[in-house]
């Protein structure tokens, strides 16, 4: 059953921090709230109490009473106030501490074993992961604190003002039986048929809100990536292309919004008349025992007051519906983008990628797909042997780029067999440079998680050698570097890494593409004189990049397949 799972998927989202190392600071916290919010039904069942007191003294006009009672009521609010404002201060402390330890299991998940650009390939139905991590588990926390507290409260409070009004109010005889604490039964009647009409009117709110999240991120993601190809944008003088592409997104948003103001009208409309009705409708059941003279005028206002309780608890449903409705959509995607996760990671990759002994780096049948089926390259075995510079060239898009994707262990559409020299360090350079916002240091440093490790005379030494001398003074400055840097100034940092990481084997994806011939040269020839014991594999179309490597491995087409052919440097 649908219900059944969705607790299921619930549990395993909840469970996991209240079982964790975590878990002391989470309890101890919960443990106060829940012992706050127990206090606050307490006071409740005070006030209801003082009530009775209250009126009675009006009843008998009783001056000294009164007094009496105004100075009962301050000390009740005194301790109500405190009560709320700490049980507010830890429920949002135990929001933060749990928060934060989702958010940093979440971006464990999709970190691990690169699911986040597996997921890119294997499942492209799971949307705005960034989104689901920054936003929807904020939600959930609040949401889930929120309706768990709401309802222990509604329940306590059931409980607490059930026997005070089975007392009250009496028996009520209908048809020769009698019916003990009959208002207790109306009270529950009365919220039961009302808390089903509220679910039928607003069941359609989980959808609504599932689809206004994922539409509010897709609008965002757009904005997000105009910004971070503003250059782009403004050569092709796209504004008007961004423009209708905004307006789209953005109707989708609007669009849902819609349908959301017209559904939460309808239960707005059917809770407000509820709620209305619900404050008289105690003193119409109480009045005709208050007039015959059976109760004084103080236990009817306290009947009233501890009715209105009774179906405040029992109507919490009906309070609380539209936020269950988020709720229970901030869940479904929170759950869908674990299982998302947990499925791209158990897919099987048919490919087997080892570390061995032996010097060299082997392909054994390797054979590279597309995600459709498509080969990209028939069945190849061969030896990259250590210290021999490679060029791999080829036409545009026949999948050269995807063989550096297998070797470094991240395209999951292969077969065959890798293996790769046992405790060396490989370093991969992609076509288009990535470059965190940050220091220029911590660019340039990039992948290292500790820059620090790294000098900042090495790091300044770096950017000179390979000619961007003009930032070697800036490695405190934070820019989003992608837009300060030109895509050859761009290029030049990622071989300012190569000499700092030193690895064993340098994969370059058209490194220097947007360098003109000379800059080509100079780096290379840095590359031979500061790295001697590192193996180059280049992937370039320029003939000038073959006199830098001592073997040359050519895309050719056969037949339907492809295969790569070793051709003279």
């Amino acid at each position: 059953m649908p219900e059944k799972r969705f607790f299921r998927t619930l549990w395993s989202l909840t469970r996991p921090y209240w079982v964790s190392d975590k878990r002391a600071v989470g309890l101890t916290l919960l443990a106060t709230v829940i012992g706050l919010a127990l206090m606050g039904v307490w006071i409740e069942v005070q006030f209801n109490t003082w009530t009775r007191e209250m009126y009675n003294s009006f009843e008998s006009k009783d001056g000294a009473e009164f007094w009496r009672q105004l100075g009962k009521f301050g000390l009740l609010a005194l301790l109500y106030i405190i009560n709320a404002v700490y049980r507010l201060y830890f429920q949002q402390m135990l929001l933060i501490e749990w928060r934060t330890w989702l958010t940093e299991k979440y971006l464990a998940d999709w970190l691990k074993d690169r699911t986040y650009y597996r997921m890119q390939l294997l499942d492209r139905g799971t949307d705005n992961p960034d989104q689901r991590i920054a936003e929807d588990l904020k939600l959930f926390v609040e949401e889930t604190l929120t309706l768990s507290l709401g309802l222990l409260s509604a329940l306590v409070t059931l409980l607490s003002f059930v026997a005070i009004l089975w007392v009250l109010s009496g028996s009520l005889e209908i048809l020769g039986i009698e019916i003990p604490g009959y208002m207790f039964w109306v009270a529950l009647i009365y919220a039961i048929v009302a808390s089903l009409l509220a679910h039928l009117i607003g069941k359609p709110l989980v959808d609504l809100n599932f689809n206004q999240q994922r539409y509010e991120a897709d609008f965002r993601f757009s904005l997000i990536r105009l910004r971070e190809n503003s250059e782009g944008v403004a050569l092709y003088r796209g504004e008007a292309s961004e423009s209708a592409g905004f307006h789209t997104r953005f109707a989708s948003v609007i669009g849902n919004w819609w349908g959301l103001m017209r559904k939460r009208k309808q239960l707005a409309w059917f809770t407000s008349f509820y709620a209305q009705l619900a404050i008289l409708f105690p003193y119409i059941v109480a009045a005709p025992r208050y007039f015959s003279g059976k109760i004084p005028l103080g236990e009817f206002f306290q009947i009233a007051s501890a009715f209105g309780q009774v179906q405040t608890a029992l109507s919490w449903f009906i309070e609380a519906y539209p936020l269950f409705a988020s709720w229970k959509a901030t869940v479904d995607r929170l759950t869908g983008f674990a299982e998302a996760m947990e499925r791209v990671r158990a897919q099987h990759l048919e490919g087997e990628r080892t570390e061995t002994d032996a010097s060299g780096l082997s392909l054994g049948a390797l054979e590279l797909s597309l995600p459709n089926g498509a080969t990209l390259l028939a069945p190849t075995s061969m030896t990259l042997k250590k210290n021999e510079p490679v060029l791999v060239s080829g036409p545009s898009g026949s999948g050269k780029s995807t063989l550096f994707r297998a070797l470094a262990g991240i395209w999951p559409y292969w077969k065959g067999r890798i293996e790769l020299p046992k405790g060396e360090k490989l370093l991969f350079l992609p076509q288009r440079t990535y470059l965190p916002i940050g220091t220029l240091k911590h660019a340039v440093c990039y992948p290292a998680t500790n820059e620090d490790t790294i000098s900042d005379e090495a790091a300044r030494e770096a950017l000179v050698a390979v000619g961007l001398d003009r930032f070697a003074d800036d490695l405190q400055r934070s820019e989003n570097w992608t837009q300060v840097l030109s895509g050859g100034e761009q290029q030049r940092l990622a071989f300012a890494r190569a000499l700092l990481y030193r690895p064993d084997w340098l994969f370059l994806d058209e490194g220097t593409a947007s360098l003109h011939d000379a800059a080509e040269r100079e780096l290379y020839e840095l590359l031979r004189t500061r790295l001697r014991n590192t193996t180059i594999v280049s992937i370039g179309h320029r003939e000038s990049l073959a006199q830098f490597h001592e073997r040359r491995l050519v895309w050719k087409s056969d037949g339907e397949a492809s295969r790569l052919a070793a051709v003279p440097a």
